[in-house]
């Protein structure tokens, strides 16, 4: 018997084994849920007293706010949202929520609560973080907030504005990003913070590649897929998703003017795994299951990858150390332990000044550790040999006050939950002086070898060792300098016998480091689901002239920026990447579990070979192949743009004389529809749009995901019924898969371009079947 049929037999066990069946079953479940904080969930006492004598003693609530403090903890957390900065339209969005939703939840009540409008969050630049006192559990249930609550969801979908709570977006503004750095999100799922980085590195939306990339990654392989739907709404080229442990993530090298050169990130965000007692508001559980066990457990953990995160930062980079918990085990523990191991390496950073309005609490200096059972330590030499396992040194405060002091501690910031209505957070930023201290052990005697190549004895204690022909090798066993390793570097040999152009997987290269001296290199196993190759195109592959030819694109196209997901068979997309990420790409795939990278640019046609050219324009890169065309393009009107958006296939003569006028010699096939805003017209939408269509033999369609039709149309000012939506989404979400699967390749994303209207029948795509009339 299988595992799922064992599964379903011991169900129906359990059901058959209630009193009353599943039935009854069913029905008291509605029952709880009447009776509950939350749907489906019994309710939850919210008393933990070890919680509150723990944080008493250490005194981390000003004195005369505890109350206020516990009681913020028992009251739900407020919905916050985000709209999306490097968006050309973010101003349309905000303008939209001020003048029609905020508007209609003005003198509104639910449940016997007068909703109060939504406010610009104090510290957030440019009005574009907002909260309000709601709570995800009204807006999700009441049907006064519907309107309001399909337009977060729709939006959110679309990629202009995110839910997202609000101490949440402080790390990545203390990050303080440019559209030029080299970004490494250690610990990024689900994403929200990695898209506010992703924004940042389009802050100027007119140049399609910034020089800049994020790499996002994260442990868990299931939690990277949600990180690539998260950054698929941003439709970047300069994102890669790759799934290793933090605490030992390899480190890449790039290919500068030809030589192998070691990757050091401008910018690291470290948002470790934490006890997440900070979100008690909204993870209730926390309130029965907290114990400092949690802490004691994670202290380690958080340390190694705040050390490979500093490992890995360029010499005046910054790195962002952020926990969701308020315990000092977490936060300052981490924090001086890595800068007592950095011997001036580190340093805090005083960014108390970089975000006016925000309210929090100074670092502690002092602290002490309680174990599961209330038991207190104040020093190490206070632990009992047999806790020694549990409790280590580096969780208690540094001895030396003169140490202590030129740390700095009081540079680290806690939020407060009551201060400004939020979850609880720490947040600390570091700022690399110089090598770490490990990277500046003198060379080995002159009796060993000097070879990078060279092969190394294996000890007893290290099976592992093999070579050192990886350069993220070198580092725990040359003791050079970064800038040593990078030289070192560039003599390497690639000796690997991969395709050119094809990125596939191997294994990674595991270092993490100890208190005192890095231990040998170990290798990690490979895990999760095996991903298509990254394959670029060839120069001279034949599939590429007819597309350049078709749409006129520019000289100064990248052409070796694309690539597919299949060495096999026909190519059914095409996606792009930045260059700087291609060069990541080409020189580490032994090295990184590669999930995603790449926007999606063009896709086939079936019967592609009735026109001139194969491959259509695909909505999801279309405003990064923008700049590149200079055929195919049709300007559009507003009123235009309304008809193509809510009907199916409008014949030429229901748009204006000026666009039948361009479309009308044009061959069958993709076209760009651009809407230009006209400056005598103030009322109208202000933003330009570009959409990807279709011109048929006599109409013209759009191929533009649900979601992201429903943002245009709002942005008019025209309002899809409730009723419509759901009935259209009905209908579109059936064909959101492409329908006849790339053969060889991933499976096409969810939201895929839909031609339908809101309110209309779809029909099925030109890339799975003919063309529109």
């Amino acid at each position: 018997m299988g595992r799922r049929s064992r599964g379903r037999r011991l169900q129906q066990q359990q059901q058959q084994q209630r009193p009353g069946g599943a039935e009854d079953s069913a029905e008291g479940g509605g029952k709880r849920n009447d009776a509950s904080w939350e749907g489906g969930y019994p309710e939850i006492i919210k008393e933990n007293k070890l919680f509150e004598h723990y944080y008493q003693e250490l005194k981390i609530v000003p004195e005369g706010e505890w109350d206020q403090f516990m009681a913020a903890l028992r009251e739900p957390l407020p919905a916050t949202l985000r709209i999306t900065g490097y968006k050309s339209h973010a101003k349309e969005i905000l303008h939209c929520l001020k003048n029609k939703y905020f508007k209609e939840l003005e003198d509104l009540e639910v449940d016997g609560q007068k909703v109060e409008v939504p406010q610009p969050l104090s510290w957030y630049p440019e009005e574009l973080a907002w909260h309000t006192n709601l709570s995800r559990k009204i807006l999700r249930k009441s049907p006064q907030l519907e309107k309001f609550h399909q337009f977060l969801v729709s939006e959110t979908e679309s990629g202009n504005i995110s839910r997202q709570e609000a101490v949440s977006m402080i790390p990545p503004l203390l990050l303080n990003a440019h559209p030029h750095h080299k970004i490494l999100d250690m610990c990024a799922a689900p994403g929200s913070k990695t898209a506010q980085l992703i924004e940042m590195l389009h802050a100027d939306m007119r140049v399609p590649f910034p020089e800049g990339f994020v790499i996002a990654n994260d442990v868990d392989n299931k939690r990277c897929y949600l990180l690539v739907h998260q950054a698929k709404r941003l439709s970047s080229p300069c994102i890669m998703v790759v799934n290793h442990d933090a605490s030992c993530i390899p480190r890449l090298q790039m290919d500068v003017n030809g030589r192998k050169e070691i990757l050091f990130y401008d910018r690291i965000l470290c948002d470790v795994p934490c006890s997440g007692d900070g979100t008690m508001r909204k993870n209730i559980d926390v309130w029965k299951k907290w114990t400092t066990l949690n802490s004691l457990q994670l202290h380690g953990l958080q340390l190694r990858i705040a050390t490979r995160g500093a490992e890995q930062l360029v010499e005046g980079g910054r790195m962002v150390y952020s926990t969701c918990s308020l315990n000092p085990i977490e936060d300052e523990a981490v924090i001086a332990s890595l800068l007592e191991k950095s011997e001036g390496a580190l340093e805090l950073a005083d960014v108390s000044s970089e975000l006016p309005g925000l309210k929090w609490m100074p670092g502690l200096s002092q602290w002490k550790v309680m174990t599961k059972d209330g038991q207190w330590f104040a020093e190490w030499d206070d632990v009992p040999r047999g806790r020694h396992t549990q409790i280590r040194p580096t969780m208690f405060p540094p001895r030396d006050p003169e140490k202590l002091q030129a740390m700095h501690l009081e540079h680290c910031l806690r939020i407060l939950p009551h201060h400004q209505n939020t979850g609880g957070f720490f947040v600390a930023v570091l700022v690399k002086k110089c090598s770490m201290p490990w990277n500046k052990r003198p060379p080995k005697p002159q009796g060993e070898s000097a070879d990078p190549r060279a092969p190394l004895q294996p000890s007893p204690s290290d099976p592992t060792v093999g070579s050192t022909s990886d350069p993220s090798e070198l580092e725990g066993k040359t003791g050079t300098s970064d800038t040593e390793m990078t030289e070192r570097t560039g003599n390497l040999e690639n000796n690997g016998s991969k395709k050119d152009g094809v990125c596939g997987l191997q294994v990674d290269l595991c270092h993490p480091h100890s208190l005192l001296s890095p231990p040998p290199s170990k290798k990690m196993k490979l895990f999760g689901f095996k991903e298509d190759p990254f394959v670029f195109i060839p120069e001279d592959d034949p599939l590429f002239p007819p597309i350049q030819k078709f749409y006129a694109l520019d000289p100064s196209f990248p052409k070796m920026n694309l690539l597919t997901r299949t060495t096999e068979g026909k190519k059914r997309q095409l996606y792009m990447v930045s260059k700087e990420l291609r060069n990541v790409l080409l020189n580490n795939s032994e090295r990184m579990k590669v999930i995603n990278t790449g926007i999606k640019v063009w896709c086939r046609n079936n019967s592609g070979e009735e026109f001139d050219c194969a491959f259509r324009l695909a909505q999801e890169g279309i405003y990064t192949l923008y700049p590149f065309i200079n055929s195919r393009i049709i300007t559009v009107s507003i009123e235009d743009v309304k008809i193509l958006l809510t009907q199916e296939n409008p014949f030429f003569r229901k748009l204006s004389s000026e666009t039948y006028s361009q479309a009308k010699d044009m061959a069958k096939g993709s076209v760009v529809l651009k809407y230009e805003p006209d400056p005598t017209k103030p009322d109208t939408l202000r933003c330009p749009i570009v959409l990807c269509g279709w011109r048929g033999k006599a109409s013209i369609r759009t191929f533009v995901p649900k979601n992201e039709r429903l943002h245009y149309l709002r942005m008019m000012g025209l309002e899809v019924s409730a009723e419509k939506k759901k009935d259209g989404a009905a209908q579109m979400d059936e064909s959101t898969a492409s329908p006849v699967p790339p053969d060889g390749e991933a499976a096409a994303e969810p939201g895929a371009e839909q031609p339908a209207s809101p309110g209309a029948s779809t029909s099925s795509d030109p890339a799975g079947a003919g063309p529109p009339r």
